[in-house]
């Protein structure tokens, strides 16, 4: 885990310069949710359940609510055999339901997220990574390309190793786009997917792919530290957003005796976060778009619903706000999770969209 605009015209005038990525195909990509756990630690891994874990009602109303696009986290252990290879069967069931969502009129933007992946250091892994992609790609193609968006990989690490990423990234490519050869592919910078990956990235020669990024800074608040579970998480979940001053962190330093989450809260509110802070953020990668003439997508935002509603829904609200000051898509974590709307299997029953959090999105319900 670790971005829309305000008026279709802005972004069909913003993305001139990016004639190759079709503009409807760019205004389809505006607002966006993640299903994190349909095809990614799925309740179940029956074919009916993997089929129909997200029902066609609910994808009819995330529809109504104004989404254009839903990105689809898959787990690549779930998509080969036991011999280590890609598996078919479970392949046609993944493309069976690509083809239902967009069927609602919601675009996919479809990639893997490893869980037990090692690949920095498997030449086995990468082999099945692209291998993964030939067969997908095969089963993609009689799906619209239009609103099939092939992900590379969600947040390679790759520490430190941004000319191997980049190779291994290339020839994901050209296996999609042996596949796929009119596909608007995301493509995304180390370092999990984050900004700092994103600027280091060398963009490809092929102009028919978009560049994703994550962002949830900062981390010690929007996901309560969860990359330190030794600090106070009741704590930081009393962290305020925007910091007002140096006295608005007094709550959460009070409630814990930890002196290493004290200074931890301490330090979050010196930084002073607030909505330019969030915004210059936001800007540094549009810069980097801007002056490679790509377009972006924020793959992923989200803040823990342990954060009281006015702390979590004013910094989703501003986060959104500031990518789509710069003219970003944007996609939320997730449906299905904590970050989001925490939407689970709903047995074909509606679930209601939180009200509260559609409006942070700048959505509603549209009849």
């Amino acid at each position: 885990m670790l971005r829309c605009l305000l008026l279709i015209c802005g972004l069909t005038f913003s993305f001139a310069a990016f004639a190759q990525v079709p503009s409807d195909r760019l205004r389809s990509l505006e607002h966006g949710v993640n299903f994190t756990n349909w095809f990614r630690f799925p309740a179940r891994q029956d074919d009916d359940y993997l089929r129909n874990d997200i029902d066609d009602v609910s994808l009819s109303e995330l529809h109504r609510a104004g989404f254009g696009f839903v990105r689809v986290a898959v787990q690549p252990e779930l998509m080969l055999d036991s011999n280590g290879r890609p598996d078919p069967h479970r392949l046609a069931i993944l493309a069976g339901a690509i083809g239902r969502i967009e069927r609602h009129g919601l675009a996919v933007v479809v990639g893997w997220h490893p869980q037990t992946w090692d690949l920095e250091d498997s030449p086995d892994q990468r082999r099945q990574l692209q291998e993964l992609w030939t067969a997908l790609a095969q089963r993609l193609r009689p799906l619209p390309a239009a609103m099939t968006f092939p992900e590379v990989l969600n947040e390679p690490v790759f520490q430190g190793q941004e000319p191997a990423w980049e190779t291994l990234q290339r020839a994901v490519l050209a296996r999609i786009r042996a596949q796929l050869p009119d596909a608007t592919v995301v493509l995304t910078g180390n370092h999990w997917g984050a900004i700092d990956g994103l600027l280091a990235l060398h963009p490809v020669a092929d102009r028919n792919v978009i560049y994703s990024f994550h962002i949830y800074d900062p981390p010690v608040l929007t996901t309560l530290a969860s990359f330190d579970p030794s600090l106070q998480s009741d704590a930081l979940a009393r962290l305020p957003f925007p910091v007002s001053g140096p006295r608005s962190c007094d709550a959460a330093a009070e409630a814990t005796r930890d002196k290493r989450t004290i200074d931890v809260i301490r330090f979050y509110c010196s930084e002073q976060w607030n909505a330019a802070k969030l915004q210059g953020m936001v800007t540094n990668a549009a810069d980097w778009g801007r002056r490679n003439q790509v377009a972006l997508l924020a793959g992923e935002f989200g803040a823990s619903d342990r954060l009281p509603p006015l702390t979590r829904l004013g910094w989703i609200g501003t986060m959104r706000s500031a990518l789509e000051n710069d003219r970003i898509g944007w996609a939320l974590w997730g449906y299905d999770d904590s970050m989001g709307f925490d939407i689970h299997n709903t047995g074909g029953i509606p679930a209601p969209l939180n009200p509260a959090l559609l409006q942070a999105l700048g959505l509603g319900q549209h009849g």
